[in-house]
């Protein structure tokens, strides 16, 4: 038993962990049992790795209620496990910008939807900058940026500071639509009462988004 284990987990628990989340995502709820018989595993080692991603909290453990018996566990994607999975989200909004762009009686309407997200933006996360100093607010703001996705870094330099953004999750629309990039620019210098200029940018070429502030 130990052999068929070691043999079906010699490409790394890695790999076995993405074929578990993807017989997951596939077929649902399955116990260690279901699993164990699709990838050749003992249900020793099924449950090694799914303590690994439980741990992870891509996967939770469910009690499911039987005829006659005590109940059998399963296990079952997290919400959180949806983000590991592929997304073609830009190609929706890229698909629903191009419609309205396209047709000169809504063209008008793309500048509203970027205007409108950047004064919810604002809305959201104007309260966490009040009383903080600037300094403090380029901190918070690079917060709110990474957990969106932007992998930010910040520095003081030569009495300003600097603010890098090395990751755009947004780039493929920024990169169509620059009304994305104008209303970032817009929205950092509401949110930070202070002036901000854009030194680079992503979208036209760039390899980060850096923003002088102060």
């Amino acid at each position: 038993m130990r052999a068929a284990g070691s043999a079906a987990d010699s490409r790394g628990d890695g790999s076995t962990r993405e074929r578990i989340l993807l017989l997951l995502k596939t077929n649902g709820r399955m116990s260690a049992g279901d699993l164990s018989r699709q990838l050749g595993l003992t249900e020793m080692a099924i449950r090694r790795h799914m303590y690994a991603l439980q741990s992870e909290g891509s996967v939770t453990t469910v009690a499911v209620r039987q005829a006659m018996g005590r109940p059998l566990h399963a296990y079952e994607l997290t919400a959180e496990a949806d983000e590991l999975f592929p997304k073609n989200y830009h190609l929706l909004a890229l698909d629903l910008l191009s419609e309205l762009a396209g047709d000169p009686e809504t063209a008008s309407l793309v500048d509203r939807v970027f205007e409108g997200r950047k004064k919810k933006l604002l809305d959201r996360y104007g309260p966490r900058m009040a009383d903080k100093s600037l300094g403090q607010r380029v901190e918070e703001l690079a917060a709110i940026q990474n957990a969106g996705g932007y992998m930010v870094e910040t520095e003081e330099q030569g009495g300003c500071y600097m603010l890098h953004e090395y990751n755009c999750p947004i780039a493929q629309v920024a990169g169509e639509y620059q009304q994305a990039c104008r209303c970032e620019l817009s929205l950092f210098k509401a949110l930070l009462e202070a002036p901000v200029e854009r030194t680079e940018c992503l979208a036209k070429g760039g390899g980060k988004c850096s923003y002088r502030i102060g």
